[in-house]
């Protein structure tokens, strides 16, 4: 695969691709050049795209790990923290080589803004690690303002087997319009709360989820992720805030907004220090969650998670 020299250590290409065999061709490729190096590769891609690369290479398989992304990046927010941070950490000493896809066909009008700002964050979470990261985007079968924005949060260009630099590259854009001003409530349940409120505003959503139709260990996830944000909203977001849930679309809709503006957009996305007492409740939400999306401007914050039916 053509690659483009950078001073940077850390290296983001996208690589468009048309047909099964191009992906296959040019992923192969890319791992190769890494067992080659002597770098630990990982590939996190869509099922079906994962047996080709598996296929392709062969008994070279035995040395790369393996993640389907439509399970291990279900929520785009927890991909950082739990696919890409989790391999390379575990890998301090060495420079290593990751294909990650986490947008495909299929992928809805409501987690896309998600895909994009985590790609888009990629840049930020990375920035100076001795990592190479290949995002995959299939020309054919994603809308063209998914393409334009690859070009836009990635910093080199792979097309055709020939890589460029991309003259639009700037992922605090893309970041940016996709953090859309706060959103209104669809006719949901709603809860208002302060500290003295917590438990009340947890045992409000459970109910409502149940309600709603949410059953077993999803009932403990609601639970736990309100208790996360509502907490959140007391300590930093001007002591209290609104919750609010909701069905939509086969699945559990719960928003918590505050007062309060997140300012850190790696917030909830990178590895806790393990000496670190607090700053893990969006981590939680993240990993627990189908989806999470958050808005904040200067009008304050609001994180939805999404929970399937």
């Amino acid at each position: 695969m053509n690659t483009v020299a950078t001073n940077e250590a850390f290296e983001h290409p996208a690589f468009f691709y048309r047909t099964a065999e191009e992906y296959t061709e040019q992923t192969v490729s890319f791992v190769r050049d890494g067992l080659a190096a002597g770098e630990p590769v990982a590939v996190a891609v869509p099922g079906p795209n994962l047996e080709l690369i598996k296929a392709g290479l062969g008994t070279d398989a035995e040395q790369v790990v393996f993640l389907d992304m439509t399970e291990a990046g279900r929520n785009p927010g927890r991909i950082i923290p739990r696919v890409l941070r989790a391999f390379a950490d575990a890998h301090p000493h060495a420079r290593v080589r990751i294909i990650g896809e986490p947008i495909w066909p299929g992928r809805t009008a409501v987690e896309y803004p998600a895909c994009a700002q985590h790609e888009a964050l990629i840049n930020a979470a990375f920035a100076g690690r001795a990592a190479t990261i290949l995002c995959p985007y299939d020309q054919e079968g994603l809308d063209p303002d998914v393409l334009a924005d690859a070009k836009v949060t990635h910093p080199i260009l792979i097309s055709q087997g020939r890589a460029h630099v991309s003259d639009v590259y700037d992922w605090e854009v893309v970041h940016a319009r996709y953090n859309e001003r706060l959103l209104p409530v669809p006719d949901a349940a709603t809860f208002s709360f302060a500290a003295e409120e917590l438990s009340a505003a947890r045992a409000f959503a459970v109910e409502q989820a149940r309600r709603l139709g949410l059953s077993g260990d999803r009932l403990g996830d609601v639970e736990l992720a309100v208790a996360e944000l509502t907490a959140n909203s007391v300590i930093h977001g001007g002591g209290r805030g609104r919750l609010a849930i909701w069905a939509d679309g086969g699945q559990i809709v719960c928003e918590v907004r505050d007062a309060g503006r997140m300012t850190d957009p790696l917030a909830g996305r990178l590895p806790a220090d393990p000496h670190q007492i607090d700053g893990r409740g969006l981590m939680a939400v993240h990993t627990m969650a189908d989806l999470v999306r958050v808005y904040t401007s200067a009008d304050g914050t609001a994180v939805r998670f999404y929970l399937d039916l």
